[in-house]
């Protein structure tokens, strides 16, 4: 017996390479054997923690629908999503670092983000070099304009959303007058000046546009106070961040500030409601692109995943939506960009266009910007602009961006 016990351990032992490669011929192929890695490289921590957490959190939720129901199909194959995420903390160098770090070691193509222009900036250099692309919401229009061609912003611009906002003031709210403060960085110190230029363009007195705060600040009221004193029938907060947003609110309004308030950022309705209570009554803001009133039911399933991944909605999250979904689509209608981002752009500059799968209405999602930039660089997100009231964002107004 002891013999025989033997013999068949060797013969098993003899035959495993051949039974093993009958097991691998035999076992059935999984419906979504490749990866398909997406990058997030954003501001997470700190005041503007919120822009880049939203754009995590939308990526995640986006791509868990597609991998629950087996993953996205681009051309013959079929992928799962897995979404990379790296906190640049709103530094230059840490974006840089996380863009090498994307691109180079995790082999990743498209990248969602960064939310500012001086970390937008700071990884053109990365991102060209390693034949990447990534989709900021940083509103620089360098970033966009050739001989640049790999930076797709993700949103509506201030310079795109602002004079709508003012003119919407000055011919509801008796607007004459306006004044700008504004964060020393590079992108709300941009905000301004564009601000400026379209408050100008309306006819509207520019009473203050000189002011600003640093980064870090929590005492508003030695900016505010001079004015607040000029009495301006509008007050621009340029590039707010929303951490600061309802510090700046407050206190205009302790120190007498009777007049509208408002900024071309996304705010959280949440932080508004905490820091500032009833003093943001009427505060204005750019919105997220999918209102209550506007969503298909695709974006209520993907409201709800949200509100699952990041433990609450974010009216935010209607806007940085778009990214991820519009990267699929293009994928998908061209299969060779996967690796390829020159054919990405083909596809882009061929003029693009898929159903908006988050408007109920029937809409087209494309590329657009040529107006602003000089070529299709910038995502046709909805522009929506929401008044906040009693704890919540409501509607004013849905509008588009000119192609």
């Amino acid at each position: 017996m002891a013999m025989n016990g033997k013999f068949t351990r060797r013969a098993l032992l003899a035959a495993a390479p051949a039974l093993l490669l009958a097991a691998i011929v035999a076992a059935p192929v999984s419906a979504a054997d490749k990866t398909l890695k997406i990058g997030v490289l954003g501001v997470m921590s700190g005041p503007a923690a919120s822009w880049g957490l939203v754009n995590k959190y939308s990526a995640e939720a986006t791509a868990q629908m597609y991998n629950d129901k087996g993953g996205v199909k681009i051309g013959n194959d079929t992928y799962k999503i897995e979404i990379v995420s790296i906190d640049d903390k709103n530094d230059p160098k840490l974006a840089v670092s996380g863009a090498e770090r994307l691109t180079k070691q995790e082999g990743i193509k498209y990248i969602i983000g960064p939310n500012v222009d001086t970390t937008a900036a700071s990884i053109v250099p990365v991102i060209e070099a390693a034949g990447a692309m990534n989709f900021p919401y940083a509103f620089s229009k360098e970033l966009y304009t050739k001989p640049h061609g790999n930076s797709i912003l993700g949103m509506v611009a201030s310079y795109q959303a602002g004079p709508l906002i003012y003119k919407y003031m000055k011919d509801n709210k008796g607007v004459k007058s306006i004044a700008f403060v504004a964060r020393n960085e590079s992108d709300a110190l941009n905000q301004r000046d564009e601000g400026v230029k379209a408050a100008k363009e309306l006819g509207l007195q520019v009473v203050s546009s000189t002011d600003t705060y640093e980064p870090g600040t929590t005492d508003f009221f030695p900016v505010l106070s001079k004015i607040v004193k000029g009495k301006p029938d509008l007050l621009v907060l340029s590039g707010v961040a929303p951490a600061d947003a309802p510090l700046l609110i407050k206190s205009a309004r302790e120190l007498g500030f009777k007049g509208q308030i408002s900024t071309e950022t996304a705010q959280d309705a949440k932080v508004l409601r905490e820091v500032a209570g009833d003093k943001a009554d009427g505060f204005v803001s750019v919105g997220g692109a999918s209102t209550p009133a506007i969503r298909s039911a695709y974006m209520e399933e993907f409201a709800k995943r949200y509100a699952k991944v990041a433990g609450e909605w974010n009216d935010e999250a209607g806007t940085k939506v778009y990214a991820l979904e519009i990267i699929l689509a293009t994928l998908q209608k061209n299969p060779k960009a996967v690796n390829d981002v020159a054919e990405y752009k083909k596809t882009v500059d061929g003029g693009f266009g898929v159903p908006n799968a988050f408007l109920k209405d029937k809409a087209t999602l494309k590329y657009v910007g040529t107006k602003y930039f000089g070529q299709p660089r910038q995502i046709g997100v909805p522009v929506v602009v929401n008044a906040y009231s009693k704890g919540e964002f409501q509607t004013v107004f849905v509008g588009t961006v000119a192609d």
